[in-house]
């Protein structure tokens, strides 16, 4: 009886161990293909995210700069006529819009602006002073200040840019002339309308 006790503990131990050992040996095949499975899909997922990711940064890149660019060229409306020749800024009333225009009649840039409650009369001036930083009439700190023109009244006309990208109030009662822009407008205006250069606004 003790030697068939034996036996059974020993076969069931040798069954224990042979089931352990397949085990063992499943796992081991399966580790490979799980990482490489892993890989595949995190492989996978990267290179969904490069082609969603590279386009998109890619092609927002690309449309900023050439597609982006060609449509913002269509989009831009005409140099008024009538508004000179050369470099010059021409700032059109109507329209609240700005161009920047080089010696070769075309426009480098153009923006909507938010004018104060008076505007200059129409006609030819040029750039008489600027300041890099400033506070408007409005209390607002204000930056790239370039002034074109100062009324009989006293009023002057100039344009600016709030640097909390604020504009001026319409419903005002202060008589005031700044010509109120985009911190990034501000900026190249700025660059472009040294003293001296020619502003032709327009109705």
């Amino acid at each position: 009886m003790a030697r068939s006790s034996s036996g059974v503990i020993v076969a069931a131990l040798t069954a224990a161990a042979l089931a352990g050992v397949g085990f063992l040996a499943f796992q081991a095949e399966a580790a490979p293909d799980k990482p490489q499975a892993s890989h595949a899909s995190a492989s996978g997922e990267a290179k969904d995210k490069g082609k969603d990711g590279a386009p998109g940064d890619g092609g927002s890149g690309d449309g900023s700069g050439k597609d982006g660019g060609q449509g913002q060229e269509k989009a831009v409306p005409a140099v008024p006529a009538g508004s000179g020749t050369g470099q010059r800024v021409v700032y059109a009333l109507g329209q609240k819009r700005v161009w920047l225009v080089g010696a070769d009649g075309k426009a480098t840039h153009s923006f909507e602006v938010a004018p104060s409650t008076v505007n200059p009369q129409p006609g030819p001036y040029k750039v008489t002073s600027r300041d890099a930083t400033g506070t408007g009439s409005d209390g607002k700190a204000i930056e790239h200040v370039v002034r074109f023109h100062q009324n009989a009244a006293g009023i002057v006309f100039g344009f600016s840019a709030a640097v909390d990208g604020s504009l001026p109030d319409p419903a005002s009662t202060k008589k005031t002339g700044a010509v109120r822009e985009s911190p990034a407008d501000g900026r190249a205006m700025w660059d472009f309308a040294v003293n001296g250069t020619k502003v032709v606004v327009v109705a």
